[in-house]
């Protein structure tokens, strides 16, 4: 049970990236006053909760209205972590472009609900992070409580992280921030092998490994 809490938060976490939103937040938001910048955070936190919870509390459903087993969810998963990891790698991570049209004031006041809570803080990533859990053997209460618990934690850690995004930047710098990222994205590229893995094995098409 443990095991398995700490497995899902830390996918989630690493999904999520709260450091690696700070470049992101600060280049869409600096011009933002203090009482703005907050404003924002919030609302981004608030959405990202709430298209969560859908996918949390809807997952397993959705999978099974469509015919997808969690084999083929859990392969086709894997691939986007492997996907994503590999744009961590190479410091290219959930970039978000606007046009000039969109630059705004117009814009500025819409930045908490994209790009900031869609597509970063919920993208497809953490959605299927989510789908992936909620469709696997483990009864649906406790994987419920589980995600929920693990998405309130790793969105704290992402409203503390945007909070003090100056203080981050100025502290860790570029660099900082951009080592720290690459090492969750090797760290999800495991992830997303074992992902793989798990979901031949539920297909049947690998064989279980022997016991010794």
């Amino acid at each position: 049970m443990l095991d398995l809490f700490l497995k899902i938060f830390l996918t989630i976490f690493v999904v999520m990236d709260p450091l690696g939103a700070v470049p992101l937040f600060i280049s869409i938001a600096g011009n933002l006053d203090e009482a703005r910048k907050r404003a924002t955070i919030r609302k981004a936190i608030l959405i990202s909760f709430v298209v969560m919870s859908v996918f949390i509390l809807g997952g397993r459903f959705i999978l099974g209205f469509f015919g997808i087993s969690p084999g083929s969810f859990s392969v086709a998963g894997g691939i986007l972590f492997f996907l994503i990891s590999i744009d961590m790698l190479f410091g290219q991570t959930k970039r978000a472009r606007t046009s000039s049209e969109e630059e705004g004031d117009e814009y500025l006041q819409s930045i908490a609900v994209f790009p900031l809570a869609i597509p970063y803080i919920s993208g497809p990533g953490l959605i299927t992070t989510i789908m992936l859990y909620a469709a696997g053997p483990t009864p649906f209460l406790q994987t419920t409580l589980m995600l929920f618990v693990s998405i309130v934690l790793c969105l704290v850690a992402m409203f503390a992280s945007l909070s003090a995004s100056s203080l981050i930047l100025r502290v860790l710098g570029k660099t900082g921030v951009s080592v720290i990222e690459r090492i969750m994205g090797l760290l999800l590229s495991g992830l997303s092998i074992q992902f793989v893995y798990e979901g031949l094995l539920k297909l049947g098409v690998l064989p279980p490994l022997p016991l010794h």
